[in-house]
């Protein structure tokens, strides 16, 4: 593309995830700043989006909104409405893989290994001890309880004692209609960055998540030093090729484009459990995909530039 156009870098918005968004969006204008991009920094208000859109004259929309707009398909419909190239999934893929219920519904169909599971709704939240029950009976007592629609690990609670269930479908049920209980994955936690080449998805570098607490969860995430981050993961060849497989296989199942990143469990005797894929990950120097695009030599900046020209 032309750089004397300008590109629109969208950022936070009205969701739980406008902060961290913010962050990521800041590191994508800076970074395309450098590669000699004309950039236009805007805050997301579905309002006034095309009013802001058409008075810069923007050429195409980086899409760094995590979360609600951004991952769950509605801006995706507003830019497609606009005939304005964007970055990332379309709109349906986008709200297939926001919503964790939808995702492993995909999941099963496709027949990709992911953790076993049971979805409770909006009636259920009426009667929690039961639902608890059933938990324990099917699942057992360690899962993970997710509210569907939620990233960045808000809603994500990984149950270890009984008495934790009622709390977090409580949790859970307080930010999304729908939740997802699956039973947890003993081993170790993996993530796979994916992006386009000549139409294809490819695999990055695997990355091996390390947290200290020993879980993942949103503190973890984004506290500086909580976890250590291992690329590429100490694992085997053949390993590594079946956690790359699941990953390329998810993304197709899901219909994404641009660049992704899909989120796997390992057990023990090395089975990949594929648990979500991300279609806006975080784009700071220090997030995950640019750890793992830096493994094969890929900057920053040149990251947000492949990124950028990708947009369709």
């Amino acid at each position: 593309m032309n750089k004397q156009d300008t590109v629109a870098v969208v950022m936070g918005g009205p969701s739980s995830e406008a902060e961290i968004s913010r962050v990521t969006g800041t590191a994508i204008a800076d970074a395309l700043t450098e590669k000699g991009y004309q950039i236009e920094r805007i805050e997301l208000d579905p309002l006034t989006l095309r009013s802001r859109l058409e008075a810069c004259g923007a050429k195409v929309v980086f899409n760094a909104v995590h979360g609600m707009y951004g991952e769950d398909g509605r801006l995706q419909c507003l830019l497609e409405a606009l005939h304005m190239p964007y970055t990332g999934s379309r709109m349906l893929a986008s709200a297939v893989a926001m919503d964790k219920v939808v995702t492993k519904k995909f999941l099963v169909a496709e027949k990709i290994s992911t953790p076993d599971y049971l979805i409770f709704g909006k009636k259920d939240a009426q009667d929690l001890q039961r639902v608890k029950e059933t938990i324990c009976r099917t699942l057992g007592v360690q899962t993970v309880v997710k509210a569907a629609t939620q990233g960045s690990s808000i809603g994500v609670v990984i149950v270890k004692e009984e008495s934790g269930i009622i709390p977090a479908l409580e949790e859970a049920f307080r930010l999304s209609e729908n939740v997802l209980v699956e039973k947890c994955i003993s081993g170790r936690e993996l993530t796979v960055a994916l992006m386009e080449e000549d139409g294809a998805p490819k695999a990055l570098p695997v990355i091996m998540i390390a947290p200290h607490s020993g879980s993942y969860d949103f503190h973890s995430k984004y506290t500086k030093g909580a976890t250590d981050y291992l690329v590429p993961a100490p694992l085997t060849e053949s390993v590594t090729a079946h956690v790359q497989e699941l990953a390329v296989r998810t993304y197709l199942a899901l219909g994404l484009s641009g660049v992704a990143r899909v989120d796997i469990m390992l057990d023990e005797a090395g089975q990949g459990y594929v648990l979500e894929a991300n279609t806006v990950p975080g784009m700071t120097p220090t997030s995950l995909v640019p750890k793992a695009a830096a493994a094969v030599g890929i900057s920053f900046p040149e990251l947000c530039e492949k990124i950028l020209v990708s947009a369709k």
